[in-house]
């Protein structure tokens, strides 16, 4: 008889443990304890030195006026210096109000002298105090300095910077340590959706191929009946929409990463390129395209930067007034940096709605979702790509109607 295998337990379900911070211990080296020491050390050394300047100052105040201002010379009291005076023949009193105004008048001499000294000791140990006060408050903080370095370079969108601060066991290795695990975080966080979008758009690819291809065999066929091949354009247009829409996750994902091989770049050629590709889709749409290129070479990838100057003089062209429209592409050096300017004539763009311009899947009027106009990335790509070149893009709205695009890029 088959004995029924005994059921295995079911596993424990899982259960979050929150993070117990590790003891340390009470006399570490804090900066609270370490920034205690050097003040209060820094005040010791400097009253040790002013006192034994003092001192020495006073010893020698006092052997200079040890010698009395005046002599017995035969029998017959004289002045030694010019400013000790006696009389002829004084009598007793006379004589010794003499000595003591020579006494007094030497004891404020040697006072004077020694404030004066103490003055200028004074001076000089300000001087080397606030100068070492300097030099070891630059070296107290500058691992604040290296934090801050590091969280703009963060801010440029490169997450695989870390602070790795050495030294003592304090409050700023502490904050150093917090921030590389937070930065720990973030760059997994911002790898798993990247991967995640590559890889979904990866696999829609596939199927939307074969769908683009069974659509288009069934258009050629010269007897499909009128009904049906309407029906097929139809389906046809929404699949190159969704491929569209592929290529743009596609390239959005890639552009949110930073710029590893970088080369030389002309903006100017890039913008060239961007406007022989669109020049035919600006003729059937009645749009006039005015370039000036000047050579603006930066650092960067090709084909990101070439998706960028596309991007916007397919908006231009796009978004245009019916008859008339002009679209005008310039590339110049401003300040340093690389500019890419793109401005069209079009409907009046409040300027509140700038913003949202930029935002993935948002458009600024229901008459922007048509399928001939995109699938709504085409901003949002050229935002990223900027931002991982290290540049940056403004719109502005133009009188009249329209927008002006500015892309910069440092060289």
């Amino acid at each position: 008889m088959a004995t029924t295998p005994t059921p295995r337990p079911a596993p424990p379900k899982p259960t979050w443990a929150p993070r117990v911070p590790a003891t340390r211990p009470l006399l570490r080296p804090t900066i609270r304890i370490r920034l205690t020491l050097l003040y209060g050390g820094m005040f010791l050394i400097a009253g040790i030195l002013l006192l034994s300047i003092i001192y020495l100052l006073t010893a020698q105040a006092l052997s200079v006026s040890g010698d009395l201002p005046f002599k017995l010379v035969s029998g017959v009291v004289q002045p030694t210096v010019s400013w000790c005076e006696l009389p002829a023949a004084p009598t007793s009193d006379q004589f010794n109000k003499a000595m003591a105004a020579c006494v007094q008048y030497q004891r404020e001499m040697a006072l004077d002298d020694l404030l004066r000294r103490s003055l200028f000791a004074l001076l000089g140990l300000s001087i080397i105090a606030f100068a070492f006060g300097y030099a070891m408050a630059g070296r107290v903080l500058s691992p604040l300095g290296r934090i801050t370095r590091t969280a703009r370079q963060v801010a440029g969108s490169d997450l695989s910077r870390r602070i790795e601060l050495d030294g003592p066991d304090d409050e700023l290795k502490e904050l150093a340590d917090t921030f590389d695990e937070m930065l720990d975080r973030l760059e997994r966080a911002f790898t798993a959706q990247q991967r995640f979008v590559a890889n979904a758009s990866h696999e829609l690819r596939t199927p939307l191929a074969i769908n683009r291809t069974l659509l288009e065999v069934h258009l050629s066929d010269p007897g499909a009946p009128v009904e049906l091949r309407e029906l097929g354009k139809t389906l046809l247009a929404t699949n190159e929409r969704s491929e569209q829409l592929v290529e743009g996750l596609l390239l959005l994902a890639r552009s949110e990463n930073q710029i590893v091989e970088r080369k030389p770049v002309d903006i100017a050629e890039v913008a060239s390129r961007a406007v022989d590709q669109v020049r035919g889709e600006a003729e059937e749409r009645g749009v006039e395209i005015r370039a000036d290129y000047k050579p603006a070479v930066v650092q960067g990838s090709g084909v990101l930067l070439e998706r960028v100057a596309l991007n916007l003089v397919q908006n231009a062209v796009r978004y245009n007034v019916p008859e008339d429209g002009r679209v005008e592409v310039t590339t110049d050096v401003r300040n340093g940096e690389a500019v890419l300017v793109v401005a069209n004539t079009g409907p009046v763009v409040p300027a509140y709605e700038i913003d949202n311009l930029f935002e993935p899947f948002r458009r600024l009027r229901q008459e922007r979702t048509g399928s001939d106009r995109g699938v709504g990335l085409g901003l949002s790509i050229v935002r990223s790509v900027a931002r991982a070149h290290g540049g940056r893009i403004v719109a502005e709205p133009r009188e009249g109607g329209g927008l002006v695009m500015r892309v910069t890029f440092p060289r």
